[in-house]
Order: structure tokens, then sequence, then C-alpha cells
């Protein structure tokens, strides 16, 4: 085969190898029942992986064009020009075609590891089952008759419920809002979702924070925006670089996660909170405040939001995910009236709006007064969680680590002091049974792992931690061995 693939195009191999053979099928280079090289000859020849070769092969056959016989191998199907065979979809084109963007590869290994194989689970950004009350909604189940439809409800979300969430982002967060200017939805991310697609257009320009959650979300590429970091510091976010970033790039949207922010638990001063909502006022720009953690605080403080400080500049957004329970699958924006009703209308073509009985059993949880005694339990036992991690990291890898202890949420950022790859410490590490997330999953500096300690109670948090340390232990040995090999 007079042919190579281009390494230097950024069209995977196989599939270089599968439109080659397939335009000489069709120039007639490789005629009807014509016997095509082996997976092993063609690899060979091509100088690639045999499954690089099978994978081109695989479209082939899925378009029809070849047949794979046993004993006679992979022979151009003869009848192509007639259409007397009939073909199925090439679906690897599909998947790779469509224009919403998958999960970082990383994202997906972590998540298939704390699926099949149950490590001791540092990675994943929810409460464990002892810190879910359980028992209150065994007891409403029991106690309470659900009264409400089980059809379609208000594009909004249930009426009930928004009452009861104005009320309550009122008594816990100061904010002064009306049930028409809130809209229900599945958890925080689908809110950025609707939020993305709705009040942006591929090209713009939009803030965010490095390192950051929304650094790891490929909605953002998908819906063609330019994202622009804004680097975190103890503090948060530094207002003046907003303003170098809105001079050359016209900022339409900034991002934010001010309290215990994830991943660097860092709490955005209130100096900075008013210079940033007087850059909003300044400059027309919308500003999303992504707040799942400021009920955490473990101090017991009332922190004021940005969308208590001013209404009309910001879009509110929040969640029970991390509070109460993330299979609730409640969470909710609040913002201007007409911005609400669009993005109602979004999710309405979406989904048909929310399930009605999970909002009642959230609306019933938010009504009582339990809701205080358990923020309560919460935070007292994600505190025992924080110190348990802190002082196991202290106890493993005091040598090796630095971090801040955070004052409230669920995540703990620390910065390698050896010079190992994050990516391969994840790899090591998931032989010692613990996961983590990398660094680089959430920002663009290396050197940094995203430790979350709501998932795991203490013990196995420091269960998790020493077999971290061994992981470590194991790359520095090898490295090691490796240089005196070399020497």
């Amino acid at each position: 085969m007079d042919w190579t693939p281009d390494r230097s195009k950024k069209v995977p191999i196989y599939k270089q190898i599968a439109e080659y053979i397939e335009s000489g099928i069709l120039d007639g280079t490789f005629p009807p029942e014509s016997v095509l090289p082996s997976e092993r000859v063609l690899a060979k020849d091509l100088q690639v992986n045999r499954s690089t070769v099978v994978a081109a092969y695989d479209e082939l056959q899925a378009n029809g064009l070849i047949e794979r016989k046993k004993g006679s191998g992979t022979i151009v199907n003869r009848g192509i020009w007639g259409f007397s065979k009939k073909r199925i979809p090439s679906w690897n084109r599909y998947i790779e075609a469509g224009s919403f963007l998958p999960n970082l590869p990383m994202v997906q290994q972590i998540r298939m590891e704390t699926e099949v194989h149950n490590p001791i689970n540092l990675a994943s950004g929810e409460l464990s089952d002892d810190l879910i009350p359980y028992d209150f909604f065994r007891k409403v189940l029991v106690e309470k008759t659900f009264a409400g439809r089980l059809g379609y409800d208000h594009p909004q979300g249930n009426i009930a419920l928004r009452e009861t969430i104005s009320e309550h982002v009122r008594e816990f967060r100061n904010i002064e809002t009306r049930p028409s200017s809130i809209l229900i939805t599945s958890g925080a991310q689908q809110a950025l979702h609707l939020i993305i697609q709705c009040l942006l257009t591929p090209g713009d320009a939009v803030a965010i924070e490095d390192p950051s959650y929304s650094y790891s979300l490929p909605v953002f590429r998908s819906a063609g925006l330019k994202t622009f970091l804004l680097p975190v510091d103890q503090y948060g976010i530094n207002p003046d670089d907003l303003i170098s970033l809105n001079k050359k790039h016209r900022i339409r949207m900034i991002f934010v996660n001010p309290f215990f922010q994830n991943p660097t638990g860092a709490m955005l001063s209130s100096e900075r909170r008013k210079k940033i909502l007087e850059i909003s006022e300044e400059y027309g720009i919308p500003v999303i405040e992504d707040d799942p953690y400021s009920l955490t605080s473990f101090s017991g403080e009332k922190i004021a939001t940005l969308k208590s400080s001013n209404y009309n500049n910001v879009l509110y957004v929040s969640s029970l995910s991390k509070i109460v329970a993330s299979g609730l699958r409640i969470g909710w924006i609040i913002g201007p009236t007409p911005v609400i009703e669009r993005l109602a209308d979004a999710k309405q073509q979406v989904d048909f709006g929310h399930s009605t009985f999970t909002q009642w059993m959230a609306n019933e949880f938010l009504q009582t007064g339990f809701f205080s005694s358990h923020i309560n339990f919460l935070r007292d036992r994600l505190k025992q969680r924080r110190d348990q991690i802190t002082s196991s990291l202290d106890q493993f890898l005091h040598e090796q680590v630095e971090f801040s202890p955070p004052n409230g949420g669920i995540h703990l950022w620390c910065k390698l002091k050896t010079d190992i790859d994050e990516t391969s410490l994840l790899q090591e590490s998931i032989k010692y049974g613990v996961v983590f997330v990398p660094g680089t999953v959430l920002g663009s500096q290396k050197g940094f792992i995203r430790f979350t300690f709501s998932r795991e109670k203490a013990e196995f948090i420091h269960e998790g931690i020493g077999r971290f340390a061994q992981a470590i232990e194991r790359l520095e040995s090898s490295k090691k061995n490796f240089f005196i090999s070399d020497f």
C-alpha cells in the first residue's frame, strides 16, 4: 500500500486509514471482492498498532464497505454499488461529531473507578450516607401523604417549593426574592448549563476562576465560548485581574464560587466582593454566583452573599446537593423575572419540568425546623473530617505537601512539594485503592491535587491518606531506581 498516514494531522490515525481505503474503494483502486491486507500485515506496513487498523476496519465494516470472512480475510463488499447490502450507521462518526463534548477522560476514569472498584473515595463531591438525613425522609414517607400531582408542574417549579425557598434564602442567606424570580433546577450543574446555553452565544468571552470546578466542565467549550482565567488566592479572585481581562476581551459574564471555593476552599473577601459588584455595575457584566457551600461555615458565621448586596446584576445558583442529598437533584436559580422565564422555557423544552415528588420531599425538609439542626450537625461532622484529613496529611506527608485548611465546604487543595506528576500519582493511587482529583483537571497549574473529605468517614480518610502516601513513596522509589539504573 503506497500510502502512509500523516501523523502531524489532528485527524486520528485510524480515521485516516479508513478514509484512504474508502476513497480507494470508490475510485476502483480496491475493486469489489478484492482482498485487503490482514490487520497484522497492514499494521506492520503502516507502522501503527494493530488495534488502530482494527478500528479502521470496524468503521469500514459499519459503513457496509467491507466484509470480514473467517478463512478468507477482509474483502471489499461486492454490493456497494447496487446497494444490495444493508448498511448500519458508523456510530463512531456520530459520537465524535456531536456538538456536546464528553467529560475529560480523567474525570470518566475516576467515576468508573468509584462505581466499579469501590476505592476509598477522596474525589467525589457528595455527602456520605451518614451525613444524609435519611431518617427524616423515611419519617415523611410514613407519616405524610403525598398530595401533589404526578403530572407536569409549573415550568419554573412547584409554587409551594418556590415560596419555601424564598423564605429559606431570606432567613439563611439574607436574599430578598419572590417565587416568580426562582427557577427549580436539577442541581446547580443544570442551572449553569441553562445559563450558558440561553444567555450567551458562540464566541462570547467569559471569566472563570483558576482553579475551579468550572474549569473541568466541557459545557463552556460545547457552547463555543472563550474562557479566560482569573487566578484564585486565599482571598478569592483579584478584581484588578477582572478589569484587565475585560479591557482586552470584553467579558460577557463572570462565574464565581465565592465561599469555600471548589477546589481551593478560599473565601472571597468582603472587600473583593464589593469591588467585583462595582465592576459589574460599571461595565454591565452579569455575575453568576455559584453558592453550594456558604451554609457549611465551621464557625457558624452567616455569610453575606453577592446576591444579597445586588439583586439585579447577580444570578444566584445554589442547591441541596452539598448540604442535604445530591440524589434529590434540587437546585435553583434566583434572578430577574424575565431571565428566569427564559431559562424556564429552555428547561421545559429539555425535561418538561422537575419531578413533583422530589420537589415535595425538598419542600417538607426546608419547611421544618429540622433544617437548622441538620446544618449544625453537618458543620460539626465536616469540621471533624477536615481536622482528620489535615492531621493525617501532617502524619504521613508532613515534608511532602502543603495546604491551607478550609474554614468550610468539603474540599482541601493540596500542593505537592515533591516533583511527581499528579496524573501518574492518580494511576499509582488507584492501585492502592484510593482516588482523588488531580489539580490539572481543575486548573492550569501543575503539582496540585484536590481531596474531598465529605464522602468518607474519618477512619477511611485516615486510611486513604496512608495509602496515598504509599503511592507517593512507590513513585519516588521508582524514580530513584530509574536514575541509578540510567547512571
